[in-house]
């Protein structure tokens, strides 16, 4: 009867384990909307504008500015979260998400919006005179009922900086073109990290942007970090074992208050103040929890710490043999003489790598061939086993 009972208590411990792995790591990696840190007047300042567009049927375009990390993506999920609790806008409100990174061009970024708009069917086989022409086919279609009213459309640019290298910037013309017009409620959002980003715009697309910015940066003290530390580690109220959750909170709050912690937090804080780089940190310490180990500890922290601060680069040499190193050295000196050009292994070998050896080595010309022999079968035997 003990045995089962303790079986049944490690079960349970278990399926704890793995719902918080669930839900901490959900939010870690996909920065679930919540109330953003320290930046309470821009997220109204965004609310106002797309509740202008969401309800109202105003059309706005907007830029929203700020270093990598600094949560431009987060605020606009958060900001998008609450607008969706409308019963109206969750019914009625279109979104189109681009990236500059990935729509390189205007062809594929019309496709792309004919594709998230779910306008397939629709468009068929009609052959377009021009961007603008498609465009306006594309968000006529949207319309409703008796046409005179149409389902707002919100485009979100990621990248912005990227769309202005397009030929002609066409489709940042058309989009802020359609913005200005009575007939269509469209909303432009778009992300970017650079502050000079009007610069790159011609001066009809420039006339045409509402030159609405919202600035982000990291203007947050220590304090509201370790808030943040804190809130991300909180198990919330619906999480299924209330009793596991109040030990797991309570741990996490005499985390916040052990020196140790603290060092390591404001040492990560003055490196960088990504909120980023703190979940990936919160990350490597929530792959320690097990079962047998179920509390996050300051070690636990301290490891996570030395992890994250690991050069990457120099993680892959770890472990090399001197052959190794020397091959890699003469790929390296290879690589510049020919500029990126191909290479194979025979080249490597004759060439560069005898002539590091040469530099090294006062013995190199010495050497003998079966020696040489024997040192290159070993060295194709270790890269063999490598990639295997």
């Amino acid at each position: 009867m003990g045995k089962r009972k303790n079986k049944d208590s490690s079960s349970s411990l278990g399926e704890c384990i793995a719902k918080v792995h669930m839900t901490l790591r959900a939010r870690f990696c996909h920065h679930l909307p919540g109330k953003p840190f320290g930046v309470e007047a821009q997220y109204k300042n965004l609310m106002d504008l797309l509740k202008q567009t969401a309800v109202h049927g105003e059309s706005n375009s907007v830029l929203i500015v700020g270093p990598r990390g600094v949560g431009k993506t987060m605020l606009l999920k958060s900001v998008l979260h609450e607008l969706k609790e409308v019963k109206q806008v969750e019914e009625n409100l279109l979104q189109v998400h681009l990236n500059g990174l990935l729509q390189t061009d205007d062809k594929v970024a019309l496709k792309e919006i004919t594709r998230q708009l779910q306008l397939e069917n629709v468009v068929g086989d009609k052959v377009f005179g021009s961007f603008a022409e498609n465009l306006a086919f594309l968000l006529e279609a949207l319309k409703k009922g008796n046409r005179s009213s149409s389902r707002p459309v919100l485009f979100i640019l990621d990248e912005f900086d990227l769309f202005a290298h397009h030929k002609n910037q066409t489709l940042l013309y058309n989009l802020l073109d359609i913005a200005q017009a009575p007939q269509t409620p469209v909303a432009v959002v778009g992300l970017t990290c650079r502050l000079d980003v009007l610069e790159l715009l011609e001066k009809r697309v420039k006339s045409r942007f509402s030159h609405r910015q919202i600035h982000l940066l990291n203007a947050f003290n220590f304090g509201l970090y370790m808030e943040v530390f804190q809130q991300q580690l909180s198990l919330p109220e619906e999480f299924p074992d209330k009793r596991f959750a109040q030990e797991w909170n309570q741990n996490i709050e005499s985390l916040c208050k052990d020196q140790t912690v603290v060092d390591i937090l404001r040492k990560h804080f003055n490196f960088s103040k990504d909120f980023r780089s703190l979940n990936m940190l919160l990350m490597f310490a929530l792959s320690r929890v097990t079962v047998s180990k179920p509390r996050i500890q300051s070690m636990d922290l301290l490891a996570a710490s030395r992890l994250h601060t690991m050069d990457s680069k120099a993680n892959i040499l770890h472990g090399l043999s001197v052959m190794e190193l020397y091959l890699i050295i003469a790929m390296k000196h290879l690589n510049s003489i020919y500029e990126g050009q191909p290479f194979n292994f025979e080249m490597v070998y004759n060439g560069e790598l005898w002539k590091e050896v040469n530099r090294t080595c006062a013995l190199g010309n010495s050497i003998t061939k079966n020696f040489r022999s024997l040192y290159k079968e070993n060295l194709i035997l270790c890269i063999t086993l490598r990639s295997q």
